[in-house]
């Protein structure tokens, strides 16, 4: 029991420093469900944002997915019941996602193998702003260590992700602000 706590504050570890070093929101995502799924020892991880009108969570990255299962169509928040309590701010545990009413593709579930999920939220200012998921390919439950690790990953997550937003805005204001400042100079 030890060493996995242990596993689990240096994989928090190397998820912070990789928060602090990129402000790149596609790599921060790729090494959060990387280092997610490796920590856990699960068939995979998947992170997704909810889109602007806040209908449809978008794949921002996933880890040991089939590109079928990727592309199996729109996770819609109204027809997903896990993700719709997930993004109440509850982390949610489905024990047999292939059988559970609240999983939205149920049979593409089957076709991955996909049995055990758990889903925490990305949450921003108390606004969720999209979902961190493992996959189990058995019937497992997950510990309280492992919910905590993945909530405090999603946390984390969270954090990166509006700070990798908001370094692309400022980085956009600053581009326009030159260009028209170069506009002025040039009259």
């Amino acid at each position: 029991m030890a060493d996995k706590k242990k596993d689990y504050f240096s994989a928090l570890y190397e998820v912070a420093k990789v928060v602090n070093a990129s402000l790149t929101p596609s790599r921060v995502m790729e090494e959060i469900v990387s280092c997610v799924a490796d920590t856990m020892k699960v068939k995979a991880s998947s992170l997704r944002l909810l889109d602007s009108r806040r209908k449809k969570l978008l794949m921002g990255a996933s880890r040991g997915l089939s590109d079928g299962y990727i592309r199996k169509g729109p996770v819609l928040v109204k027809e997903s019941g896990l993700d719709q309590k997930a993004l109440k701010g509850k982390t949610i545990y489905l024990k047999n996602a292939q059988a559970d009413k609240d999983f939205q593709y149920k049979q593409k579930a089957r076709t991955e193998g996909i049995k055990s999920v758990l889903v925490v939220p990305l949450m921003v200012e108390k606004k969720a702003v999209g979902v961190l998921r493992v996959y189990s390919e058995k019937v497992r439950t997950f510990d309280e260590d492992e919910r905590k690790f993945l909530e405090a990953v999603a946390n984390l997550s969270a954090i990166a992700l509006e700070n990798a937003r908001l370094h692309q805005a400022l980085r956009q204001d600053y581009d326009l602000l030159v260009a028209h400042k170069y506009r002025l100079d040039d009259n």
